[in-house]
């Protein structure tokens, strides 16, 4: 509640400054004649529009779980972000038309003392206005701020360019007014897919940065009856809320009694330390057994023999069966894997033929 209401707050910020630049920008652009300085007026102006998106984005995503979305309505923050980003490049689009028209119909703008002090301070106000949303932005994990944030540093930039603009027609009566605006749409609709990229990762998914999935491993290792941590798999629904699996290697001799207390202990902490729901399954371990252990040992010589097989893990020895499991995980660029695997499972059948063997393929989810 208190991140929503920070990320609000700053959404309003942005849309009063962003009002007042847009008011006096469009004087002195109709006044002057720049069509640069219109074009830097309109692209405020989707920067107002921005910052009204974000905080209803924030509303609707804020929202309890319910029946129908019972992971909550988090992910709507992420098409938030994806509608601004098509806002902004429709914007970059638009205003490189017009600049094209003023590059082939060039007509000098009229400055004066006022005017260039105007835009001046225009360039500060969305520079610290750009540094204060995309901080917020970080501290409160908010892509929307991030992206507002790093668009109005950018367009401090663009600014200062229709500035020297201004600087060059007031003083040499000579107009680049019409390339400023090219320079300027270019730099629009390079920001606008750059955040529609960004913004369509999180929406497919993608990898969760390494050093939470560390960290979460190092967590879990800690305690002394988990021999390994494997197979951490984690789904964001939005930046408040990340639920997902991991696995871990104990020995078979555990009873269910101490299981149960020891996975609802790892849950808890792992909740109370990182905000995440996991779920916890088991690997069993008999590698005390040295002949079991010869065996595995065998098996990793064969493996490394595939360079594109990342790790081994889950290595059992059902003896009642005399089956052998274990899972492996290939690398995302190997496009053979299960040819791969085949082929693995045919050389260690053919040294140990008293068993069967049982290879289960993991993906590379987390580091």
């Amino acid at each position: 509640m208190k991140r929503k209401k920070e990320i609000i707050k700053v959404g309003y910020i942005g849309i009063l400054v962003n009002i007042i630049l847009v008011v006096f920008k469009c004087i002195v652009g109709f006044l002057s004649g720049s069509i640069a300085i219109i074009m830097d007026a309109l692209n405020n102006l989707s920067d107002t529009l921005s910052s009204i998106i974000t905080i209803i984005g924030m509303y609707l995503a804020g929202k309890a779980p319910d029946k129908e979305h019972p992971y909550g309505h988090g992910k709507i923050e992420y098409i938030t972000s994806l509608v601004i980003a098509v806002i902004i490049f429709i914007t970059g689009l638009s205003s490189f038309y017009e600049s094209f028209n003023k590059v082939l119909n060039p007509t000098i703008a009229e400055y004066n003392v006022v005017m260039l002090i105007i835009i001046t301070v225009g360039i500060f106000a969305k520079f610290f206005l750009g540094k204060y949303v995309k901080n917020k932005g970080k501290e409160l994990n908010s892509d929307s701020l991030i992206a507002s944030g790093s668009d109005a540093l950018f367009d401090s930039i663009i600014s200062a360019s229709t500035l020297i603009g201004a600087i060059i027609s007031y003083t040499l009566d000579f107009s680049i007014d019409g390339y400023l605006g090219l320079f300027i749409s270019v730099m629009i609709i390079k920001s606008g897919y750059e955040i529609i990229r960004d913004s369509f990762n999180n929406i497919i998914g993608t990898r969760i940065d390494s050093n939470i999935t560390k960290n979460i491993k190092r967590s879990i290792s800690k305690y002394d009856e988990v021999i390994g941590t494997y197979d951490l798999i984690l789904h964001e629904y939005g930046p408040e809320r990340m639920i997902g699996s991991v696995h871990i290697e104990v020995d078979d001799k555990m009873t269910a009694k101490e299981l149960h207390k020891l996975t609802r202990k790892i849950s808890e902490n792992i909740f109370e330390e990182f905000g995440v729901i996991l779920t916890i399954g088991i690997y069993a371990s008999n590698t005390d057994n040295d002949e079991y252990e010869s065996i595995k040992n065998d098996i990793e010589k064969i493996l490394k023999k595939y360079p594109t097989v990342n790790e081994l893990h889950g290595y059992y020895v059902d003896s009642e069966t005399k089956t052998i499991s274990f899972d492996i995980i290939f690398d995302f660029k190997e496009k053979d894997s299960i040819k791969y695997r085949d082929e693995i499972i045919d050389k260690i059948s053919k040294k140990y033929p008293e068993y069967k063997f049982n290879i289960v393929m993991d993906n590379d989810f987390s580091d």
